[in-house]
């Protein structure tokens, strides 16, 4: 039998670790938590968890900063982060930061569940596709990087490499909101799609020249995004 999968909550607020810990070993996962930033940082270190549910106000470190040590400790980590925070720039902050994805509380735990399962999901499956190029761009999949001609190599999250991989096996369709959200995030279309314009937001910024002026990640307006390679 599969050993259980290891979920790290660092929350400082009880009644929603216990929330939390409740509905996640319901699901079959164990779980660890920790209240603080810096007990949380202790807790990846020992337990490495398989993936970290992340509170962004937490009582003593600034919740980013966890999260870009959190990326330090483990580049392939998946990091969900929880916040209160509604505005659209708080979040990308969050994903700059090395996030793999966010959810505003409050949040339903059958959403929540399913995120996680959805950063687990590659893990199961081959790797068909090891590497591919985006204009002078190339993107190794396995390793989650990309690279710039000769460059070292950038970090990716889970979802910005699963996301330009399904651009790029459509490449030169126009692909909807509603059918990236369902493939990649295993969520149904009335959940918001803001999550995506998010994550093209920063693929822009890591692909593109110009990321004001894409040349290869497109907007196709009102319904989605192409990849022209």
């Amino acid at each position: 039998m599969e050993p259980r999968r290891t979920i790290l909550v660092i929350e400082d607020e009880p009644h929603i670790v216990l929330g939390l810990r409740d509905a996640l070993e319901f699901e079959g996962f164990r779980v660890t938590s920790a209240g603080t930033g810096r007990e949380g940082l202790v807790a990846a270190r020992q337990e490495k968890p398989s993936a970290v549910l992340l509170d962004l106000m937490l009582p003593d470190i600034n919740g980013y900063q966890v999260c870009e040590e959190l990326r330090r400790i483990d580049p392939l980590l998946p990091i969900i982060v929880l916040t209160a925070r509604s505005q659209e720039a708080d979040k990308i902050r969050g994903l700059d930061a090395g996030a793999d994805d966010y959810v505003t509380k409050p949040f339903s735990v059958g959403e929540l569940v399913a995120r996680i399962r959805a950063l687990f999901r590659r893990a199961n499956r081959p790797n068909e596709i090891t590497s591919f190029r985006v204009g002078a761009v190339t993107v190794n999949v396995a390793a989650q990087t990309l690279t710039h001609g000769s460059g070292p190599p950038e970090a990716l999250s889970f979802y910005e490499v699963e996301l330009v991989r399904l651009l790029w096996e459509r490449q030169g369709q126009a692909v909807s909101r509603e059918e990236i959200l369902n493939k990649i995030w295993g969520l149904e279309a009335s959940t918001t799609t803001r999550t995506i314009d998010n994550f093209i937001v920063k693929l822009r910024k890591k692909i593109e020249k110009r990321a004001d002026a894409p040349e290869h990640i497109l907007t196709v307006y009102g319904f989605g995004y192409k990849l022209v390679p």
